[in-house]
């Protein structure tokens, strides 16, 4: 068994192709034409991947490879700038290469955000908020409009990012159900199918630490700023974790309520959350120092912590990390882990390194440097 690992940056996506012990992984890349991939998601039992992204010049598409990334073929959902400019200047066009095709939501959106694949459909969440469903791989989409014409709309307010849908949780053994969350509305629950969607951000009954933040939480509710949100696993299960922009929370049932788990944490800020595949207790977070002190390590010392009780309490690992002037920061998908045994943890960092620990965070090896800025770090199982 050996897993290759997908990197989405700012200069399109690379693929790192590791041995059976996860020490060493040769780079392959760049793949996507040089477009910001900023997720992506694959189909072990069929080889497809796909890769999310784009920007105000692009605009927005899906990439997608049948072939394990060696070849991809673009969905162009969005036009951009570079339509406008080429459009109107034939020597402009002629210079780029362009050729007109086919942007069936025009300027709906200028990125696709996240990606996930379950029960044979395809999701992508966009910038602004919308949630995409894609029934035939990837090639044409449509809106869920349960969640697009969502009652509270007109309240969502984007984060620092803008108004992203950056998280798609779906349950395994239940089609109809399935979670995304949105900076800044906050998390969204379905349970028949994306027809209707709950808002779910209240706080439990029991004791929380109220911080004094605009983004933290207030009014009975989490911030609604979430940064990234995972489902533990277990069938049935209904436990959620989330990174918020003031701490990080875990959810019992289903995000109708949630308790704060910060205690214990160097701060109150970060992005990526990853949940063990197997332990629904076991989860990592790598915290940054705040949002406005600069959004690197605490102390400028290289750690993730983890907790093997549900963020009850926290430990931290740092051995093989950079513990001294390290000023990286780790955006909200860039952490990740693998199904092998014991699991392997990653994250990719914006000054274009990913670090690997084959043995649950105890100790990393650096397996890539001077890629581009990372935005996003996704496994894949092979043979």
């Amino acid at each position: 068994m050996h897993t290759s690992v997908l990197v989405g940056t700012t200069k399109g996506t690379f693929v790192l192709d590791g041995t059976g012990s996860r020490d060493r992984f040769a780079v392959r890349g760049p793949f996507c034409d040089g477009w910001p991939i900023n997720h992506v998601a694959s189909q072990p039992e069929t080889g497809m991947l796909w890769e999310a992204g784009g920007s105000d010049w692009h605009g927005a598409g899906v990439w997608r490879s049948s072939d394990n990334g060696v070849t991809w073929t673009l969905a162009r959902l969005t036009t951009g700038m570079m339509d406008d400019w080429a459009a109107s200047d034939p020597e402009v066009a002629k210079q780029m290469g362009w050729t007109l095709s086919p942007a069936p939501f025009e300027k709906d959106f200028t990125q696709v955000w996240s990606l996930c694949f379950a029960h044979g459909v395809l999701y992508a969440g966009t910038k602004p908020a919308m949630l995409l469903a894609s029934r035939d791989g990837g090639a044409s989409w449509d809106k869920v409009e349960g969640l697009t014409d969502h009652p509270s709309r007109p309240d969502w307010h984007g984060g620092a990012a803008g108004l992203v849908l950056h998280s798609i949780v779906p349950d395994p053994s239940d089609p109809q159900k399935m979670w995304v969350a949105i900076s800044a509305a906050g998390v969204f629950a379905t349970e028949d199918g994306g027809v209707t969607w709950d808002r779910r951000n209240r706080l439990s009954n029991t004791d929380h630490v109220h911080h004094h933040h605009p983004a933290a939480p207030k009014g009975g509710e989490t911030g609604h700023c979430v940064h990234n949100l995972v489902r533990a696993p277990g069938e049935g299960g209904d436990t959620l974790y989330q990174q918020n922009h003031h701490g990080v929370f875990r959810s019992h049932d289903g995000g109708r309520s949630w308790d704060d788990m910060t205690e214990g944490l160097p701060s109150t800020f970060g992005f990526p959350i990853a949940v063990h595949p197997r332990d629904p207790a076991r989860i990592w977070t790598l915290p940054l120092n705040g949002d406005v002190e600069g959004r690197y390590p605490p102390g400028a010392s290289a750690a993730v912590w983890t907790s093997a009780d549900g963020g009850g309490t926290w430990d931290k690992q740092q051995d093989g990390l950079p513990v001294e002037n390290c000023f990286f920061t780790v955006l909200r998908q860039g952490m990740a882990t693998d199904t092998e045994q014991p699991v392997g943890v990653y994250f990719g960092t914006n000054t274009g390194s990913v670090f690997v620990s084959p043995d649950e965070g105890a100790t990393w090896n650096e397996v890539a440097r001077h890629l581009p800025t990372v935005l996003c770090v996704e496994t894949v199982a092979g043979g």
